[in-house]
């Protein structure tokens, strides 16, 4: 296969703003643009990643930077969009048929709850199945009577991610917390509270990637190579998540997760002990500590564990979250992946400042969503 990189990155800070989608993600894509030192001319393919946005919001984004007679694709893949998007640019540069394209991912969130006719079915609604707190919740219950894991745990999560937050620029909640206050914060879904679960908002993440051959022949700064770009749905999604017509709360099939880090590892040929740091789906705190296992980063049970030793902290031996992750960021789901991807791209240049993985030469971005859809994309410098 051709080996694919990232030439340019860029990002619209994630929070809530009076601006429209177009001026998010346009600023976003003349972001990645200028890092590549390209024109947007030179950008053969695009692909757009959200949600929430209408029909041919990709078109209506990027035209603000010009009309050429490029294909602007619209993906969604629920928040395992921007990952979906990804895997389709590297597809069209592996295929031969583009050199250089441009992944955009660009979303504008309502406020509260996210409108469950989007991904859940009527009688999900009616019985109140449809807020997601409630499967993060019995995710986590189940964790905490088998394994033993503990609020504590949970909250410590909570407060290293906001603590990183404080040193990105780019995420919309930066302020740390003690524990207690973390711990006092109101219950959203027990064992759930305010301060360990992320809020959507609006952002803007891109990329533009290019084959290496390409990246060469012009020069480009610092390429970051894309060792695996993976996206699947899950046979069994072995979670509560949407849409539940059936589950079993003792069935122990493999996960979205399990599936999709298996096939990026593989492709990548590495394992959780080659990567450097990890950017993942933390929708709540525990959401992370139950990652932590599916990605092997320890055995199945072991989750608290790391939090307690450290091993997750930006110094530790398996940082995660450099970034404040989404509890600090928030969740824009159409920018999610693709700002995980940028936070990695820069922890590997090392230009992540206050918030530097020492070292760091391999990075892995994971996103998680409705209907068991998961992608994992795996950089090495």
């Amino acid at each position: 296969m051709k080996d694919v990189v990232i030439i340019g990155a860029g990002i619209h800070a994630f929070g809530r703003f009076d601006k429209t989608a177009e001026e998010i993600g346009s600023h976003a894509a003349r972001m990645a643009l200028a890092d590549a030192g390209l024109a947007w001319s030179d950008i053969q393919a695009s692909y757009l990643s959200r949600m929430y946005l209408p029909a041919t919001s990709g078109a209506r984004i990027l035209r603000k930077l010009g009309g050429t007679d490029m294909p602007i694709v619209d993906i969604e893949a629920a928040c395992a969009s921007g990952g979906a998007a990804l895997r389709q640019g590297v597809l069209a540069i592996r295929s031969g048929e583009c050199d250089v394209v441009m992944v955009l991912g660009a979303e504008k969130m309502p406020r509260g709850f996210m409108d469950p006719r989007m991904i859940y079915a009527d009688w999900q609604i009616e019985m109140g199945l449809s807020l997601n707190p409630s499967y993060w919740s019995m995710r986590a219950m189940r964790h905490m009577h088998e394994y033993g894991t503990t609020d504590l745990q949970i909250a410590k999560i909570a407060y290293k991610n906001h603590r990183n937050s404080v040193h990105n620029p780019n995420a919309m909640y930066r302020k740390e917390f003690s524990l207690e206050e973390i711990l006092g914060s109101p219950l959203v879904c027990d064992p759930i509270r305010r301060l360990e679960i992320c809020a959507p908002d609006d952002g803007a993440a891109a990329v533009v990637i290019a084959s290496a051959d390409y990246a060469r022949k012009i020069g480009a700064r610092a390429p970051i190579t894309i060792a695996s770009s993976v996206h699947t749905i899950a046979r069994y999604s072995a979670d509560f998540r949407c849409p539940a017509d059936s589950m079993s709360a003792t069935a122990n099939n493999e996960g979205p997760t399990e599936v999709t880090a298996r096939k990026a590892y593989e492709q990548a040929g590495l394992g959780a002990e080659d990567i450097d740091c990890f950017e993942v789906q933390d929708t709540d705190a525990f959401c992370e500590l139950e990652i932590y296992e599916e990605l092997q980063i320890c055995p199945v049970g072991e989750g608290g564990r790391l939090i307690d030793e450290g091993v997750t902290e930006i110094t530790g031996k398996h940082p995660v979250n450099m970034s404040g992750g989404l509890i600090s960021k928030g969740e824009p789901v159409g920018a999610s992946h693709l700002g995980q991807v940028v936070e990695i791209v820069s922890q590997l240049r090392g230009e992540s400042g206050a918030r530097q993985v020492e070292g760091a030469r391999v990075g892995l971005a994971h996103v998680l969503g409705a209907g068991g859809n998961c992608a994992i994309t795996i950089l090495r410098k």
